[in-house]
């Protein structure tokens, strides 16, 4: 149940919000500059274009619903808030080096990073799927940019080693 509403509500941030509020609600320098503390967790609903979220939803909904099962759904919207958050705070940071070392201004958006959180967790829960998975998460992060096209690799990075650490936190206790 908690997958589905998160799937509505990217899709309704991706039809409501308007694409000249990006800067507002992305994550950017202005988190930092600004105090635009919600963008730490706005960012993870809005998506640069309507592959970019179809893409998103499909692998959230696969691994959403398994983890949701495994979990049940206050364990795991607490697992994709945390990871998220954790995951957009690390990226936040990067960005921030980014903008201190080339001055350039980088906005991230997409559900990618708090995606890449539920794989690392599940692959802790399914150690046999520890490196494909990890595959995956390189391949989604690198073979883009060598096409052209603009991805946050590190938050897919960040994302992967969030969920990884909080799966092995919880399975210590």
């Amino acid at each position: 149940m908690v997958t589905v509403f998160l799937i509505l509500i990217n899709i309704i941030f991706y039809f409501t919000v308007p694409y000249n509020y990006y800067s507002l609600f992305g994550l950017n320098i202005l988190f930092f500059k600004k105090d635009a503390f919600w963008q730490i967790a706005s960012a993870l609903f809005l998506h640069a274009n309507l592959t970019h979220l179809i893409l998103n939803m499909i692998v959230l909904f696969q691994f959403g619903k398994i983890l949701e099962n495994c979990l049940g759904s206050f364990k795991f919207c607490l697992l994709y808030i945390t990871g998220g958050l954790l995951c957009s705070f690390l990226s936040a940071c990067y960005i921030y080096f980014i903008f201190l070392t080339s001055n350039e201004f980088v906005n991230v958006v997409g559900a990618s990073g708090v995606i890449c959180v539920l794989m690392g967790y599940y692959a802790v829960l399914d150690a046999n799927s520890l490196k494909g998975l990890f595959i995956v998460v390189m391949l989604m992060s690198f073979v883009p940019l060598l096409m052209g096209i603009n991805v946050a690799w590190y938050a897919h990075i960040f994302g992967f080693i969030c969920g990884f650490i909080l799966a092995k936190l919880k399975e210590k206790r």
